[in-house]
């Protein structure tokens, strides 16, 4: 059995605390949650207990890695992956992360690269709200390769942030463009997915990302398109609600110790 434990107990890693109840995952033990939120894990982990599956809320990461867990989900926050992926490497536990706006950052990027390889421990992107990384790695690798992100939000998603406008109430907007490294400074978690088609294939420097706002939209819309010499591909998502980030963690547990990977 592969030792599990997860950082930040929000609604998305209950989901992946579910497929373990369920039975959808049964290669893995889930031994440990950690939030910043103590009654967060607390209810994480006496969820798991009502269901004959020890779990422990850690009140600290080195707790939490004191477990000697073989993978973590970290379903936190790109400032919470910059704290903990470094370390985590190192005591030999490889991560499922789903912040991946955190990999903008090139230099921490590449520093997690080197670590994971020089620890044999690994970072498996979670594909969060968007997919289609295979093609998208593919077509990028056969040479002069072109991509563009779209995000289309409801703008009530938008009242707290930096772009925020009150026409945003009545008209439809583009309130962002430009590269996805841009993009993840303006909005540290609300487009991640965009970091994410960029690292599978021209880089966060190269990808162009646009946000529209549109009244009264519910739910999330993630485009990337990418063109070649050979290949035009587009992969367009539409998600009602966040859940299918959560499931896409569960895909990928699924993947790392499935003798058939998609």
């Amino acid at each position: 059995m592969k030792k599990l434990v997860i950082v930040g107990c929000g609604h998305l890693a209950e989901i992946v605390a579910d497929a373990v109840i369920n039975g959808l995952l049964p290669e893995y033990d889930l031994v440990g949650v950690y939030s910043r939120t103590a009654a967060k894990a607390d209810y994480l982990a006496n969820k798991m207990q009502q269901h004959g599956k020890p779990c422990v809320a850690c009140t600290s990461l080195d707790a939490l890695f004191a477990l000697k867990p073989d993978y973590l989900v970290e379903a936190a926050s790109p400032a919470a992956m910059k704290e903990f992926a470094l370390p985590a490497l190192k005591n030999g536990i490889s991560i499922i992360t789903l912040s991946i706006g955190a990999f903008a950052d090139t230099a921490f990027y590449e520093e997690v690269k080197s670590t994971a390889r020089e620890n044999g421990t690994r970072i498996y992107i979670a594909s969060g709200a968007t997919g289609g990384f295979d093609v998208l790695r593919t077509a990028s690798l056969m040479g002069n390769a072109r991509a563009e992100f779209f995000n289309e939000k409801g703008n009530d998603r938008l009242r707290r942030s930096v772009v925020y406008d009150p026409i945003l109430e009545t008209e439809k907007r583009v309130v962002f463009s430009g590269t996805a490294r841009e993009a993840i400074a303006v909005f540290p978690t609300g487009l991640n997915v965009s970091v994410a088609a960029s690292l599978a294939s021209v880089g966060p420097e190269d990808m162009q990302v646009t946000m529209q706002s549109t009244p009264g939209f519910v739910g999330d819309t993630q485009r990337v398109e990418i063109k070649n010499d050979q290949v035009h591909a587009v992969v367009d998502v539409y998600s009602a609600t966040p859940e299918i980030a959560g499931w896409s963690v569960v895909s990928t547990l699924i993947n790392i110790v499935s003798p058939i990977v998609f």
